[in-house]
């Protein structure tokens, strides 16, 4: 049965929720699912803009349907070729075979790569060109890299609404609304969209900086994502979150304490620092166990905070394994703009610190708080005082920073 939601006069949302998908491109937990947004105006002409992913395509299609009623489809926009919103493609044009394709070339040649389709029904579009379709005029604006080269976006000039693709997403199935503005958004979403922007946008900071500028010159009103809750109020807000996130700086002052234990001496180490940091009266301190909590999460939680300390146990003479992989995570995110401290542990040849610090010293802007603590074995007084010396001076630390 069909479940379109009407939004204004004649924009509709026929896109759908996954509760089931355990792992977002096959690589992300999804504990609280995702949603799969599509969006279809009725104007003089009628205009679908994105379809959605396999597993949600019957339930769009009869969206769809119960949309135009009696009306055909005169146009899909298709503004980003991931599977997870062209999925239903072909199954559409099959459906509608009157209906014109308006993309970009870059678009064009994913389309042709991944379905047989008759290409004569394309009209290809550049950055700012318009299409007129009655009442509303929609300009096109390219985000190439945000997060694949041929992205592209519309912006809805009559209304202020801006169909945003990938940009402004998050993870998590919607509920009852639609509206960013009808949930508890700080609560339940923003965790979600943290980590959907650093694990799949993240890396192309600069890209999104400069889509940032382009949004800052469109007089928007709402914002359409491919996922997650749609905006009508407070998008300066949310925009904010995403220029700070962007510019990879961190977006609260605190300290993140990540750690790598084979038998829990190295945690222990982290834990007397965390309890230290905490007693010199930063109250925004946080443990994560890099072996239990999934890297998407380590990897979201080091760039929302200022202070971050990678505590490891050495391994085959080195890093290991989890710390290595959350490093590795990093690096190839950009990660930046942070102070840290090390913590290394080792029974007979400690390489740990050693290794991390050769690691992190190739990124930009890293700043190093005192010495590297090294544990032989297991928290002796003489290690548990100098952790305890290493929170004094990052707790002073975090709370000299602006």
């Amino acid at each position: 049965m069909q479940n379109a939601i009407r939004m204004t006069d004649d924009l509709y949302y026929v896109g759908g929720s996954d509760r089931r998908l355990a792992l977002f491109e096959s690589a992300f937990p999804i504990p609280r699912g995702v949603s799969y947004n599509s969006y279809l105006l009725l104007d003089e002409k009628t205009v679908l803009f994105d379809t959605v992913d396999e597993s949600v395509c019957d339930l769009f299609l009869e969206n769809v349907a119960a949309v135009l009623g009696e009306r055909s489809l005169d146009y899909i926009v298709v503004h980003h070729m991931e599977p997870d919103h062209s999925a239903s493609f072909l199954r559409l044009v099959r459906t509608y075979p009157n209906v014109t394709v308006v993309t970009n070339a870059k678009v064009a040649k994913m389309l042709a790569n991944y379905f047989p389709y008759d290409s004569a029904g394309v009209m290809l579009v550049k950055e700012g060109d318009k299409l007129e379709t009655g009442r509303h005029t929609l300009q096109f604006v390219f985000a190439p890299m945000v997060h694949w080269p041929e992205v592209m976006m519309s912006f809805d000039l009559t209304t202020g609404t801006l169909f945003s693709a990938d940009a402004f997403g998050t993870f998590g199935a919607l509920g009852g609304s639609i509206y960013a503005d009808e949930v508890s958004f700080e609560r339940d979403f923003l965790d979600d969209a943290r980590r959907y922007y650093f694990n799949i946008v993240g890396k192309y900071g600069v890209q999104v900086q400069n889509v940032l500028k382009k949004a800052a010159g469109l007089p928007i009103q709402t914002i359409c994502p491919l996922h997650g809750p749609v905006w009508r109020k407070d998008i300066a807000w949310y925009l904010g979150r995403y220029l700070t996130w962007s510019a990879y700086q961190p977006e609260e002052k605190g300290v993140a304490i990540f750690y790598a234990s084979v038998y829990g001496h190295t945690g222990n180490a982290a834990e007397i620092l965390a309890a230290a940091i905490a007693q010199a009266g930063v109250t925004n301190v946080h443990v994560y166990d890099t072996a239990y909590t999934h890297v998407s999460e380590l990897l979201s939680e080091a760039f929302r905070y200022s202070h971050l300390v990678f505590a490891s146990a050495t391994y085959n003479n080195g890093i290991f394994i989890s710390m290595e992989n959350l490093l590795r995570d990093l690096a190839a995110h950009s990660l930046q703009n942070r102070r840290y401290a090390l913590i290394e542990n080792g029974s007979w040849s400690p390489q740990a610190g050693a290794l991390m610090e050769e690691e992190i010293s190739k990124w930009k802007n890293m700043t190093k708080l005192g010495d590297t603590v090294k544990i032989i074995s297991s928290v002796k007084e003489e290690q548990a005082e100098s952790l305890r010396a290493l929170a004094a001076l990052i707790a002073e630390d975090v709370k000299a920073q602006a």
